[in-house]
């Protein structure tokens, strides 16, 4: 009996159809089953109930999420000593990096300050420190410099002291609305590719595409800070090899190097480089690094103040305001001609954001939002380029002790910002007489990272030639173009490596 089920034999009988029943049957729309009419689908589309309003309210203001949840008593002590930590990185990082930006270095302080406000209520990642970035920093000076160079091409100018002063002041607020006005058209950018679910522009952006074109920018970097290391005025120029006539000009002018500049550029340099690898030699005894930086400008600010350095010509940081700025609307005349770079800016710091965003979400097991943050990256760019900062994302180093020291929400970057604001309103002046070319030798000593990165040619020639011939192409590019053009070459070759290899 039990053999006779097992071998029983079950008949299904179905319609026999031709093409053209099967294709009458699929375009069928049947009420009561899975197609209602457009009426209905409009109906259900616009319908909101209270937990979706809570949701989608909750997923653009992420805040409102865990700051409900948050534990003072697990939480609170490892923010406040993450954030002292990045607070103190903040203010040498963001005076020197507003030297690359080639404005005073007072809006560094600002651009440390308001836009990671800002991220703290959009933001998803947890350990990320938004601020200055060498990259942006230099993609911004380039544009500054474009559009208000040095001399008196661009100001009336005369023989006397008083007017000189008075045309680098007009020189530099020229500059400052030209950075804001950047800033907040690549933050409007950036809003607006997130509203429209673009965040995964990001990923044409390939690891070697963006590594070259970062390990390009701080040849950039290197060859802007110059100036101030030897104490000479080059010709900055901007366009197609640009890079390789101020450097040619920076060599013909080295006859004319400012001893003493070049004194405290030395001094500073070696100093940071000593002080740097102690740090990593006992990274693993230290709760925290040293602030080396911070050290290194509080004891050049003491020995140029009572050296009296400026009376040797050595240029010094000069008036720092005590206070904040008001906020004011940028010049919407100069988005004509900084759009180009603009969009350039915000696709460069996007791709950074998310990459660091997504690298510490992996290792801490929660999840970044791509789309959220563009719209936090770029509320965080539009807003501050009203307090007349210029563009940030991400910072690696800082972002690293960060999390190395014990960061576990955005609070921590809440804690950064009072430092950088009490430096602000109280601090300030005590910087004023700083040499510029310590904030130089702190440029040039960060990038050191950027520039282990040539290493990645080794790796690649041993994994995957293509992407090596992406990442030499990239680099070249960027540095015999400009950077936003050459960030165009890169993807454009990026995009055509794809298309060769699906095509293969």
């Amino acid at each position: 009996m039990g053999m006779a089920k097992r071998n029983a034999v079950v008949t299904v009988q179905r319609e026999i159809m031709d093409e053209q029943s099967l294709e009458d049957l699929t375009q069928r729309l049947d009420y009561n089953g899975r197609h209602p009419p457009l009426a209905k689908c409009l109906k259900q589309r616009v319908r909101c109930s209270v937990v979706d309003l809570k949701r989608k309210v909750v997923s653009c203001l992420p805040v409102l999420y865990w700051l409900p949840r948050y534990s003072i008593w697990d939480y609170g002590m490892p923010d406040i000593v993450s954030g002292i930590s990045v607070g103190i990185m903040h203010l040498p990082q963001g005076m020197a990096y507003a030297l690359l930006a080639s404005l005073p270095p007072v809006y560094g302080l600002y651009t440390s300050l308001y836009p990671a406000l800002v991220y703290f209520f959009f933001g998803t990642s947890r350990h990320i420190s938004i601020g200055t970035f060498t990259v942006l920093s230099i993609m911004v000076g380039s544009v500054t410099e474009s559009l208000v160079p040095d001399g008196p091409g661009s100001f009336i100018s005369d023989s006397s002291n008083s007017t000189a002063e008075y045309d680098i002041t007009a020189r530099d607020l020229h500059r400052v609305q030209v950075a804001a006005a950047t800033t907040v058209l690549a933050g409007l950018i950036q809003v607006v590719l997130g509203l429209v679910q673009f965040g995964f522009v990001g990923t044409y952006l390939s690891e070697p595409v963006v590594r070259a074109y970062t390990t390009a920018a701080a040849a950039h970097a290197v060859v802007a800070q110059l100036k101030y290391l030897f104490g000479v005025s080059p010709t900055r120029l901007s366009g197609p090899l640009a890079l390789i006539y101020t450097l040619v000009d920076v060599c013909l002018l080295l006859p004319e190097t400012h001893l003493p500049t070049l004194a405290v550029s030395g001094v500073s340099m070696l100093a940071l480089i000593i002080a740097k690898e102690l740090n990593a030699a006992y990274r693993h005894k230290l709760p925290v690094p040293v602030p080396v930086e911070l050290l290194t400008i509080v004891a050049a600010t003491l020995i140029s103040s009572y050296a009296e350095l400026s009376t040797y010509k050595v240029p010094v940081v000069g008036e720092i305001p005590c206070g904040l700025s008001p906020p004011s609307v940028p010049d919407f005349n100069i988005f004509g001609e900084v759009i180009g770079d603009a969009f350039a800016i915000a696709i460069v710091g996007y791709a950074i954001s998310i990459s660091l965003g997504k690298t510490f979400a992996l290792k801490h097991g929660y999840k970044v939002d791509s789309n959220q943050e563009l719209v936090a990256l770029g509320l965080s760019n539009t807003v501050g380029g009203f307090f007349q900062c210029f563009a940030v994302c991400p910072s690696m180093s800082r972002s690293l002790v960060q999390e190395s020291a014990g960061g576990k929400t955005q609070m921590a970057g809440v804690s950064s910002a009072v430092i950088v604001l009490v430096t602000v309103l109280k601090l300030g002046p005590l910087f004023q007489e700083l040499p510029k070319a310590v904030l130089a030798a702190i440029v040039i000593v960060n990038l050191k990272g950027m520039f282990k990165q040539y290493y990645d040619m080794v790796t690649l020639w041993r994994s995957n030639k293509i992407d090596l011939l992406v990442w030499l192409v990239t680099w070249v590019s960027t540095l015999l173009l400009n950077l936003d053009m050459g960030l165009g070459a890169s993807v454009a070759f990026a995009l055509l490596t794809v298309i060769f290899r699906t095509q293969r």
